[in-house]
């Protein structure tokens, strides 16, 4: 690895990899929805879409045929704690990915035309997202388990903050934050590291660092009790979501919570790119067990990630047609109580260690997953802790997870989400799925 930094505070990784014929650029900026206000939610989401919208030296209509004649790939994402963009191709086209991506950093244009324009995308955008239950059910519980922290505005924003925006405050968004000191730049594959590095310097030397003055979080306050959230709307299927309060990546807990997951919901990995598009190993995971082989839940899946501070651990459930969200809210909660209490075993552990490091392996199965590791781990703590993941897997005890299950799977930690679908036309709950088929009685935006 080699790692410099610039005298205008651009932070740039070069890892070479001789396997293909082919390079990846990945340009991170230390911005996301955390970094957003009241009245300004989204924005970073926003401010993304508008920096593929052409540039003062690349017209709109050529941003995507300067990679794609070289064959090439490119996208971008915002979330929580960051915002990226990355293109991969031939390593011919090294010098214009590069040039790309030093555009986008200092002239990107901001035409009030294709402001508005983006305004309907992404209210369109957001609307959709309401009409998925599981999303919907998500950005609801992630509303009630954080009262102060700003990881509770989704990323995409709120719809009146979506409506009331304007070009100056995308503009201005884009001025503080997009500047080389706030931004780390990834190249990896078919490269010369100082050839490269006299590339990066000619594209990106000259631009200037800027104030990004940021300012402190508010720390989460402790959960003192149990919060819940139902949402009844038309539709056909039922969700439970339950989220605990998790570890951020470079707390102590963090690795063994994640031996965790991977016993109660199948491993994943740690590569929000890349992991989650390949099914977990879940036939002996003990929720999948508990719900999907006794017939009650259709589906269940584990959701903790690496976060610069701490997040939420979810576990999100999909009912069977005509079984009450009681019921399976019940059944796992009880085998979360049992391994809060007990732990697991040594054979679960070991399992957890080799799937987990199974999936390490897959995690960097490409020259554009490797960048964004490297990245992303930058944005959220350090790219050097990539290097050192296997080792903090496998270091992992069962006393640890023991530990970890006891202190983290609280039910006053817990935040619990239902959606409750109703039948078309009715207003009624499904039969044997609505809040009364059960004992808990929930409480919450209906």
């Amino acid at each position: 690895m080699h790692e410099e930094v610039l005298d205008n505070g651009l932070r740039v990784l070069v890892q070479e990899m001789h396997t293909a014929p082919l390079a990846s650029v990945w340009c991170w900026y230390r911005v996301g929805s955390k970094d957003e206000t009241t009245g300004l939610t989204g924005i970073s989401h926003w401010v993304e879409h508008m920096n593929f919208k052409g540039t003062t030296n690349i017209p709109r209509d050529k941003v995507k045929g300067i990679i794609e004649q070289f064959g090439g790939y490119w996208n971008g994402y915002t979330w929580i704690d960051q915002t990226t963009y990355t293109e991969t191709a031939t390593r011919e086209a090294l010098d214009r990915m590069l040039f790309i991506e030093s555009e986008r950093m200092a002239s990107c244009l901001y035409d009030p035309v294709d402001c508005e324009s983006e305004r309907t995308v992404i209210i369109a955008e957001l609307q959709g997202g309401e009409n998925d239950p599981d999303t919907l059910l998500d950005q609801e519980l992630m509303a009630a388990a954080f009262r102060a922290h700003p990881y509770r505005h989704p990323t995409i924003g709120w719809l009146s903050d979506l409506q009331s925006m304007t070009r100056e405050d995308l503009y201005g968004h884009y001025r503080r934050f997009y500047v080389p000191n706030n931004a780390t730049l990834v190249i990896v594959g078919d490269v010369d590291t100082s050839d490269a590095m006299k590339d990066v310097v000619r594209h990106f030397g000259g631009i200037a660092p800027g104030d990004v003055g940021r300012r402190a979080h508010t720390k989460e306050p402790a959960q003192l009790g149990e919060r819940r959230v139902t949402v009844s709307r038309e539709g056909t299927t039922g969700y439970v979501k339950l989220g605990y309060h998790a570890p951020a990546v470079g707390d102590a807990d963090f690795f063994p919570m994640l031996a965790l997951d991977a016993v109660l919901t199948g491993a994943k990995g740690v590569n929000v790119w890349a992991s989650f598009r390949t099914p977990p190993p879940q036939r002996s995971a003990r929720l999948y067990r508990a719900l999907v082989n006794t017939g009650l839940a259709s589906s269940v899946m584990g959701n903790l990630v690496p976060t610069a501070e701490p997040f939420l651990y979810t576990i999100s459930i999909t009912v069977t047609q005509g079984t009450a969200l009681a019921r399976v809210e019940e059944a796992a909660r009880a085998e979360l109580e049992r391994v809060g209490a007990h732990g697991i075993t040594e054979p679960e552990l070991l399992k957890a260690r080799k799937q987990l490091v199974a999936r390490l392996v897959f995690e960097n199965d490409s020259i554009t997953n490797v960048g964004h590791q490297l990245g992303y781990f930058e944005t959220v703590a350090s790219w050097r802790l990539c290097g050192r993941l296997r080792e903090r897997i496998e270091d992992v005890t069962a006393e640890q997870v023991a530990a970890a299950a006891a202190a983290r799977l609280k039910a006053s930690s817990l935040t619990v989400g239902w959606y409750e679908p109703l039948p078309i036309g009715t207003g009624e709950p499904v039969s044997g799925q609505g809040a009364s088929a059960g004992p808990v009685s929930p409480m919450g935006v209906r």
